[in-house]
């Protein structure tokens, strides 16, 4: 089974996510710039100008078996939980994909390991 893992971050933890991620066995990422979205407490504006930092939405498509390596590195790096506001990271099961056919190698390779 794979797992798609959704990573919202400000934009200057992108790269350090992404680094992570591949260590912990994420086989590539794509990444949707410039996201909004607000928290608990509305963003704060002045004269209509908009204080909220710029977000970046990734995203990975894992295995089950490597998935919650890939949440536990990215959790230790971002930090999520220590810090309001800092990003939020979940995942969801993939019912099918198509165009995975690159990393399917890759995907596959490490389902087996973990078996």
């Amino acid at each position: 089974m794979l797992k798609l893992i959704v990573v919202i971050v400000s934009v200057d933890k992108t790269d350090e996510i992404i680094e992570t991620a591949r260590k912990a066995g994420a086989t590539g990422a794509t990444v949707i710039h410039e996201a909004r979205g607000e928290g608990l407490k509305a963003s704060k504006t002045f004269l209509g100008l908009d204080f909220t930092s710029t977000r970046d939405a990734i995203l990975f498509v894992a295995a089950d078996s490597s998935a919650q390596n890939i949440m536990n590195a990215i959790q230790q790096v971002g930090g999520f939980d220590d810090e309001p506001g800092s990003g939020i990271a979940f995942q969801l099961a993939i019912e099918d994909a198509v165009g995975l056919r690159s990393q399917m190698p890759y995907i596959l390779e490490s389902m087996e390991e973990e078996a």
